[in-house]
């Protein structure tokens, strides 16, 4: 994309990020005026023009599903992703093999809006969030979404210069789709002791069916032996997860809270399924389930990998990032398909055509249980 459309901003997107509205927690009440999404994909497109076309990944249902489509009232399309902070993309992570232009956020902003602009998510949930104030909030806003953020409290985007301040997770919702009930903000414990790592979790109406949902988005601690430090953060976020989900809720035969609030938590784990604190949301006794498992054959096995890069250190290949469900209270119709290697490129992640050295992720679910047998 050349230097002088590559800098100037579209009429569209100029409207959201000239909006007066700068942080929706703090006034909730105050909804800005929406755009037409179609109008800034299609202006995303045009700055993306001399890039490389993108590859399409698709929408697959799950064997023993049934597909349901996601203008259907009562299927709620929530998506995952790591967007891959600008400061530490540019001034930390050292992906050698991604030409520089490509990681300018200039470039970047187009990607990422385009990949949520084409799939139009009903939940957002996003790690490594550095443009939150001056992006992504007022853009999602002018989108008909509400949007919370939470920074880490010692953000390594502010030992880049020129940062853009500290990372952290975003959590948006469509405001036509749901009512916010409630907010919790958390900092992540380990053996009593408070971490770098945050955790948003909302409680939200759903205005089809009056069914209650509470999402969760975090991200752990990264990096290999730190796997003890994740699985104490997973199980304090597990037990205060509990705690949210179990108001109102009653106790089953066997013990194991039966909440009236279904879970979905979405988060950049950075542990493979291998680790303990993967063991400890697979075995919790909320229920829950990944749904990414259900791509493969035996519905028991997670994709391949959801992050690929090279760093000077060499190449590395993992599955890290996970939508977990309450999978006797949710269920799942469709998961967008994990890219090929071929698609993936040999230059891996990320690229001219993948914006984060993270794959989004997402999946369309329902309720179980239609709301007159929850009355």
């Amino acid at each position: 994309m050349g230097s002088s459309s590559s800098s100037r901003l579209f009429g569209t997107l100029a409207q959201s990020l000239n909006s007066t509205q700068t942080d929706p927690d703090q006034d909730p009440d105050l909804d800005p005026d929406e755009i037409d999404p179609d109008q800034l994909l299609r202006e995303c497109e045009e700055a993306l023009q001399r890039r490389p076309a993108r590859p399409q990944r698709k929408l697959v249902h799950p064997n023993g599903t049934e597909p349901c489509s996601h203008e259907h009232n009562a299927s709620m399309r929530v998506m995952q992703w790591n967007i891959l902070a600008q400061a530490l993309g540019e001034g930390k992570d050292g992906f050698i093999r991604c030409p520089l232009d490509a990681l300018n956020w200039q470039e970047r902003k187009y990607l990422i809006l385009e990949e949520i602009l084409t799939h139009r998510p009903d939940i957002l949930c996003l790690q490594e969030v550095d443009h939150y104030y001056d992006t992504l909030q007022p853009i999602m806003a002018s989108l008909g979404y509400r949007g919370s953020f939470l920074a880490k409290p010692w953000s390594p985007c502010l030992d880049v210069e020129q940062n853009n301040g500290p990372d952290g997770c975003a959590l948006f919702y469509r405001r036509s789709r749901f009512t916010l009930q409630a907010t919790a903000h958390l900092r992540l414990s380990a053996r009593m002791l408070p971490t770098n790592q945050v955790a948003i979790v909302q409680t939200l109406s759903c205005q089809v069916t009056g069914q209650q949902l509470c999402v969760a988005v975090t991200h752990l601690k990264a990096r290999s032996g730190w796997e003890r430090l994740r699985s104490a953060q997973g199980a304090d976020l597990l037990q205060r997860l509990s705690s949210i989900t179990s108001r109102g809720g009653s106790r089953s035969q066997m013990g194991a809270t039966r909440s009236a609030r279904p879970l979905v938590v979405c988060g950049d784990f950075n542990a493979e399924p291998t680790e303990d604190v993967y063991r400890r949301f697979s075995s919790s006794p909320l229920g829950l389930n990944s749904a990414y498992k259900l791509l493969s054959s035996d519905g028991q096995t997670e994709p391949p990998f959801t992050t690929w890069k090279i760093r000077p250190a060499g190449e590395s290949r993992g599955t890290l990032d996970y939508i977990w469900y309450t999978h006797d209270a949710l269920r799942v119709h469709g998961l967008l398909d994990i890219p090929t290697e071929e698609q993936i490129g040999p230059a891996r992640l990320p690229s001219y055509h993948y914006p984060s050295d993270h794959l989004s992720l997402l999946c369309d679910i329902s309720f179980s249980e239609e709301p007159h047998r929850l009355m």
